[in-house]
C-alpha cells in the first residue's frame, strides 16, 4: 500500500480565514466546499467549486497536505502522491 511521503509538512495551523475561502471572500464569490492547507492555513474552495481555490494554492506553493474544512469531515489529500488522508 502506498504510503504519504508529505506528512512531515503538516503543521498545527489556523484557518486564515474561518468565514471561508481566502480569494472567494475577497472577490465576492461562492465556493461549494471547503479545504484547508496544513502547511500555512491558507482556506480555499474545492474542485467542485468553479475556482478552484485549494488546488491553485497547491500550484502556486507546493504546499502538498490539505484537509476538509467542512464541520464533521476529518479526511484529507495529499495532492503529490495523489492519497487520501485519515485525520480522525
Amino acid at each position: 500500500m502506498k504510503k504519504c511521503t508529505h506528512l512531515d509538512q503538516a503543521r498545527n495551523v489556523t484557518p486564515r480565514t474561518p468565514q471561508g475561502c481566502e480569494e472567494c471572500l475577497k472577490s465576492g464569490d461562492r465556493w461549494v466546499h471547503l479545504r484547508m492547507c496544513l502547511t500555512c492555513g491558507h482556506v480555499g474552495c474545492c474542485d467542485s467549486s468553479k475556482n478552484k481555490h485549494a488546488t491553485k494554492h497547491f500550484h502556486a506553493t507546493d504546499h502538498a497536505i490539505m484537509r476538509s474544512f467542512e464541520p464533521g469531515e476529518s479526511w484529507g489529500w495529499c495532492y503529490i502522491d495523489k492519497l487520501e488522508l485519515d485525520f480522525a
